[in-house]
C-alpha cells in the first residue's frame, strides 16, 4: 500500500494502538483479524492521500523503498510472499491508482479477498468495489507489461539468480558485449536519489546507453573502494552497495523476464535506506 517500510510499520503500530484504546474503553472486539485489517486498510488510504501530495514535488523518479529479504539466498517461502506484490515495477504501477483504487486492488488481487469483504474493509458498496477493481486492473495493465504483473515461476528463479550473477560480473569487468546480450531491447534504467544523492535525472532506455551507464557506475564503485553484495530486493535478484566501512550506499534491483533484464531500479535516496543499516555518505550530494 505505502511503498515505504517505515510508514508501513507506523500504520501497523497505529492499528494496534487503536485496538488497545478500544479495548481499554470497554468495547469488545469479536473478530480481531477483521478489525485490524479494516484499521490498516483505512489508515493506508489516509496515508496515500497525503503521500500523493508530497510526491508531486519529489525530485526525479520515485521508487519504493527496497526490501532486502536476505543477503544470501532466501527460501521458497520468501519468494512466494514477496515476488508478486513487492517488486519495484509492480509498486510503481500501483502509483497510478487513487488511494481507494489501490486499496481495493491490493485486497482483491494480492490478498484474494472477496468483494463482500473488500466492501466492508473499505467502507464502499460491493457493486462500487467491483467497478473500482475493474477500473484499477485496467489502468495497471495498461501501464505495465506482463513481466511487471506476475511473479517469476519457481523454475526460473534459479535462472534469474544466475543471470544476475553474470550481469554484475560483466558490469564490473566492463564487458559491453556481454551486458548488451543480457539487456532487453526495451530495457529501462531508473534511479531514485530524491534530490539528496547521486541519481539519474530521468530514466535511460536504450540498451547501449544503459550498458555504458552501468560500466561507468561500476568503475566509480571501484574507485571509491566500495563493493556490491548480491541480495534479493523486493523478491527480485539485485545487490546492495557498501562503502569501505560497510555502510549502505545504494540498492539495485533487476527485473528479469524471458531470460533478459527488462528493468533496473537503483535507489540511493538515504531516506529510503535507513532501515538497512548505517548509511554511507559516498553517494550524497553536497549540501547547499
Amino acid at each position: 500500500m505505502t511503498g515505504s517500510v517505515g510508514d508501513a510499520e507506523d500504520i501497523v503500530q497505529d492499528a494496534f494502538l487503536n485496538l488497545t484504546r478500544v479495548r481499554q474503553a470497554g468495547t469488545a472486539v469479536g473478530n480481531l483479524k477483521a478489525y485490524l485489517t479494516t484499521s490498516v486498510t483505512r489508515l493506508g488510504i489516509n496515508y496515500l492521500s497525503s503521500a500523493r501530495v508530497r510526491r508531486e514535488t519529489y525530485v526525479g523518479d520515485w521508487l519504493p523503498e527496497p526490501v532486502v529479504v536476505c543477503a544470501d539466498r532466501p527460501g521458497p517461502a520468501e519468494h512466494a510472499e514477496l515476488s508478486d506484490s513487492l517488486s519495484m515495477a509492480f509498486l510503481v504501477l500501483l502509483e497510478a491508482l487513487s488511494p481507494v483504487e489501490r486499496a481495493v486492488f491490493v485486497l482483491r488481487e494480492v490478498f484474494g479477498y472477496g468483494y463482500p469483504e473488500v466492501a466492508r474493509l473499505t467502507g464502499k458498496s460491493e457493486a462500487n468495489c467491483r467497478q473500482i477493481f475493474a477500473r484499477a486492473r485496467k489502468r495497471v495493465a495498461a501501464g505495465g507489461r506482463a513481466a511487471d504483473l506476475a511473479p517469476p515461476p519457481p523454475v526460473r528463479r534459479a535462472e534469474s539468480e544466475e543471470l544476475a550473477r553474470k550481469f554484475f560480473e560483466a558490469a564490473e569487468g566492463g564487458d559491453m558485449d556481454a551486458l548488451l546480450g543480457m539487456l532487453a531491447p526495451d530495457v529501462v534504467f531508473q534511479g531514485d536519489g530524491g534530490g539528496k544523492a547521486r541519481a539519474l535525472a530521468r530514466s535511460v532506455t536504450e540498451p547501449r546507453h544503459v550498458a555504458q551507464l552501468l560500466v561507468g557506475g561500476f568503475r566509480r564503485v571501484r574507485i571509491l573502494g566500495a563493493s556490491m553484495r548480491a541480495a534479493w530486493i523486493n523478491g527480485r535478484p539485485g545487490a546492495v552497495t557498501y562503502d569501505s566501512e560497510g555502510r549502505v550506499a545504494s540498492v539495485v534491483e533487476l527485473d528479469i523476464a524471458d531470460g533478459v533484464i527488462r528493468a533496473i531500479h537503483s535507489v540511493s535516496n538515504p531516506d529510503k535506506l535507513g532501515h538497512l543499516g548505517p548509511l554511507s555518505d559516498i553517494a550524497l550530494l553536497p549540501k547547499r
